[in-house]
């Protein structure tokens, strides 16, 4: 069980104030935005509207084919509903599918421009997922970046602020020798370090290769983009079936964001309903032709998550190290979320079979839940398969906690000190031990409201 940061989280929050004055007028949130299909510019605009409700400062939307008509007209309905929002994108190219920038270099040319488009000291920001190994025919992949796309947008006036998550270029991670040998980029984003990798067993995440990664960009005047997000589990076919940690990784990670303060935070994922870290819409024609990513995640709504997103996102901004300062906007504010499944199912049904990973799972119902500063005396009651199974002390800012689950409905209240019930979620689907369907890891979010 767990309702306090670590020491060595506070230590890292310590150490944190030593640069906060470095990057305080950075502070950019994004989340990642898988560009698929979509049924009409209502859906841009909800998706840009709940993100600014948020706080959020841009979609960066991975592309993975920029010139495929369904990826160009999500593209435009964005963009058009960005700008009637005041709200932001960039573009974070796909380069595990891409081959080279000049595939996506008029995708970028078209919309750098936009008074939607992201900049960062008047530059307009560009990503990447991987790209780090391709070298693109020249002597290593900082002269292939540099001449196929450093070097063709200058010759055109434009100087993007380059990114990417280069997690693949070959290191461990990002040392001192990577940005001796990449000083193409003007800054690095993490996407792997944002769970526990499935060899790593059953351990909480870690944010020493964020530490490593951030000292490190520092000392070579770069930036560091350190991802944030829940969990992932992939169920698509026999090379796509896998469980990294979630659990509590969403709150310890928001944690050690406020530790570390990094220069800017990615929020894996807006709308990757395959990896199931989505905290957002998930629109069905981005599916439709995928009934794998649809049997386990339809009737799975993350959205609650951002009731815990939302305020730790304006607390960042505004400096906050630790998670008691993490408050609501009113009188209190949280989710639990859990796993309808138990760990121990057979999945005897299911072509696929149980996820790699899946040994590393803990049948837990898991609590997040932030309260004011003038909080005083207010527990949280857990309530499993009809038995009440723990009662917790809360204290002001972001609490967060695991209880072990039973069988049956799921039940989240959160009693004031004078006994009324101030708040409470009740289970949108039963867990049960076994299934002959799908062997779904994924999580429901309850909104405690």
């Amino acid at each position: 069980m767990h309702l306090s940061v670590t020491s060595t989280l506070a230590l890292l929050g310590m150490l944190s104030l030593l640069v906060v004055g470095t990057n305080a007028a950075l502070k950019g949130v994004f989340a990642h935005y898988l560009v698929g299909s979509m049924g009409g510019a209502d859906e841009a605009v909800k998706d840009v509207q709940d993100a600014q409700k948020m706080s959020l400062d841009a979609f960066a939307l991975n592309v993975q084919d920029p010139s495929a008509s369904w990826a160009t007209n999500a593209i435009q309905l964005l963009f058009t509903a960005a700008e009637a929002n005041n709200f932001k994108l960039f573009f974070s190219f796909d380069m595990s599918v891409i081959d080279q920038p000049s595939t996506f270099l008029p995708l970028f040319n078209q919309y750098q421009n936009n008074p939607a488009y992201y900049r960062h000291n008047n530059r307009p920001f560009v990503s990447t997922f991987n790209g780090g190994a391709k070298s693109f025919g020249a002597s290593s992949p900082n002269a292939g970046w540099q001449a196929q796309f450093k070097d063709i947008l200058s010759s055109q006036g434009i100087d993007p602020f380059f990114v990417p998550d280069f997690d693949d270029y070959g290191g461990a991670t990002y040392d001192a020798n990577f940005f001796k040998n990449y000083p193409v980029v003007d800054g690095v984003m993490s996407w792997e370090s944002a769970w526990p990798e499935v060899s790593d067993g059953l351990v909480n995440v870690s944010s020493s290769k964020d530490q490593t990664a951030l000292t490190n960009a520092r000392a070579a005047g770069k930036l560091y983009m350190m991802p944030l997000s829940s969990v992932q589990f992939k169920h698509i076919d026999g090379g796509q079936n896998w469980y990294r940690i979630g659990e509590l990784n969403l709150p310890l990670r928001i944690a050690q964001v406020l530790a570390l303060q990094p220069d800017f935070v990615e929020i894996i994922t807006w709308n990757d309903s395959g990896e199931s870290h989505y905290i957002g819409n998930c629109w069905p024609e981005a599916i439709a032709g995928v009934p794998a990513i649809q049997a386990y995640s339809n009737g799975y709504d993350h959205t609650h998550w951002q009731d815990v997103l939302a305020p730790f996102i304006v607390a960042y901004k505004n400096g906050a190290t630790s998670l008691s300062s993490v408050t609501p906007f009113g009188a209190f504010a949280g989710a639990f979320w859990y796993r309808p499944l138990l760990k121990a199912a057979s999945c005897s049904g299911d072509g696929l079979g149980k996820p790699s990973g899946w040994q590393n799972a803990q049948d837990l119902i898991n609590i997040a839940m932030l309260l004011p500063s003038t909080s005083s005396g207010v527990t949280l009651r857990v309530t499993s398969g009809g038995a009440v199974v723990a009662t917790l002390a809360t204290k002001p800012g972001l609490n967060f906690a695991s209880v072990p689950i039973r069988t049956g409905s799921q039940r989240v209240e959160l009693v004031a000190a004078n006994g009324s019930i101030m708040g409470a979620g009740s289970s949108t689907q039963d867990v049960v031990s076994d299934t002959s369907g799908v062997c779904n890891f994924n999580y429901q979010v309850v909104h405690i409201a």
